[in-house]
């Protein structure tokens, strides 16, 4: 995590100075952050930062500067929890939305920690919050097409860095209670202990590119999503969800423990009700949102470490991203 902590109280004060411009708008919008479910965000920059305009430019190089520190951290402590060296990777898989790298941050690591020149790198871009679920199942396809491949994977966002000051839309304000950063890590082979990855999906619903993305503009990138997005899960999540688990001779009911993205409380709700799963089923991913906010693509890894550490037997992942696409995998304990 990055070192400065946001308590979702300061932040809405910001920004009720910010955007309301009268006592009406000031509650209407301290009663988004209120509702988001939020206590804390981690930053890579400070509250006052936000408070000034930046351009393209300089969030951009914030961005290489701070993700490739934070990758950096999350790779070590992935390896060092593994046991082994960073000599002995053999393939790197980055996935990150939340900036423009080229060279890409895969490339930025080798100058960071000792991996070796001939591994090979895979940077994936625009995944947005499926990138950590996904970023798992292409991890896991490397290690399979070469048995005993040890492949590193390293999912970071910096959500913050998109905020525009400028906007007063309500998709930018409820991405200003709503967005975190924060880094992930994995290591994956065909060999040693762990969970094992059994099966991994994805579906990409037709004629729906307006509803999650990017609007690039001269002062960076700001979020695109609908407000549709909570119904839109509810109409349409569980037919997907039910098809991919059918593949692999499988049914909700024949899983442990659910580690879904945290996109915010009202997809939370949504993906409980279309589910038709116990509150306490989402308590992971609600425990994480209220600690670190929204990340983007590591949220989901951030779910599935608090579970790990309870040992379920079979583990659903999902998530929700650009596209618009939900991205599933399936871990079992061996």
């Amino acid at each position: 995590m990055p070192p400065f902590v946001l308590r979702q109280d300061q932040v809405a004060e910001a920004a009720a100075r910010l955007f309301a411009g009268s006592a009406e708008e000031r509650e209407r919008l301290l009663g988004i952050y209120r509702n988001t479910g939020i206590e804390t965000r981690h930053s890579v920059v400070p509250l006052d930062w936000y408070l000034e305009p930046h351009g393209f430019a300089e969030r951009n190089a914030l961005f290489l500067r701070h993700a490739t520190q934070l990758a950096a951290e999350a790779a070590s402590a992935a390896l060092a929890k593994a046991g082994l060296e960073a000599r002995e990777v053999d393939a790197l898989v980055s996935v990150s939305s939340t900036g423009i790298a080229t060279p890409a941050l895969d490339a930025r690591l080798l100058a960071r920690l000792p991996l070796r020149a001939d591994l090979l790198r895979v940077p994936v871009f625009g995944l947005g919050c499926a990138g950590g679920v996904l970023g798992l199942a292409r991890a896991a396809d490397l290690a399979l097409a070469r048995p005993g491949r040890k492949v590193l994977l390293v999912v970071v966002e910096l959500c913050g860095l998109t905020f525009r000051l400028s906007d007063r839309s309500r998709r930018n304000v409820v991405a200003t209670a709503l967005f975190g950063d924060g880094a992930a890590a994995a290591l994956l082979s065909t060999q040693g202990s762990g969970p094992a990855l059994i099966a991994s999906g994805e579906h990409t619903w037709p004629n729906s590119l307006d509803i999650m993305g990017w609007d690039v503009g001269a002062d960076g990138l700001g979020v695109i999503f609908t407000r549709a997005i909570p119904g839109f899960v509810r109409a349409h999540f569980r037919p997907v969800l039910d098809r991919f688990l059918a593949a692999s001779g499988l049914t909700l009911a024949d899983i442990d423990a659910l580690a879904c993205h945290p996109g915010g409380a009202r997809v939370l709700d949504a993906l409980a009700d279309c589910l038709g799963a116990p509150a306490a089923a989402l308590d992971p991913s609600r425990r994480v949102l209220a600690r670190f906010g929204n990340m983007s693509a590591p949220t989901a890894l951030f779910v599935l470490a608090e579970l790990l550490e309870r040992a379920p037997c079979r583990c659903l992942l999902s998530a929700l991203g650009p596209g618009f696409s939900a991205a599933f995998a399936l871990l079992e304990r061996q």
